[in-house]
C-alpha cells in the first residue's frame, strides 16, 4: 500500500493543526485537524480500493482473452 502525496499532504497538515488547537485550546483548530486527518484516511482508502479494483479487472481480462486465444 502506497499513500498519495496528497493523502500524506492532507493527514500531516490534520495532525499540525490538530495538534496546535490542543495546545492553545483552540477547539474549532483541532476539529478541523481532525476532519482533515480523516479526510486524508479516506483518500488514502480509496486509492487502495480503485487499485485492488483495477487489478482485478485487469486479470478478469487477461483470463478472458487467454480463454478466447484457445477457442481460435
Amino acid at each position: 500500500m502506497m499513500m498519495s502525496k496528497d493523502s500524506a499532504k492532507q493527514q500531516t497538515k490534520g495532525k499540525l493543526n490538530q495538534a496546535a488547537g490542543k495546545v492553545t485550546g483552540d477547539k474549532q483548530r483541532e476539529t478541523k485537524g481532525k476532519s482533515q486527518d480523516l479526510l486524508g484516511k479516506a483518500k488514502d482508502k480509496l486509492t487502495d480500493v480503485k487499485d485492488k479494483a483495477s487489478e482485478k479487472t485487469g486479470t478478469a481480462v487477461d483470463k478472458m482473452k487467454d480463454k478466447l486465444d484457445k477457442h481460435s
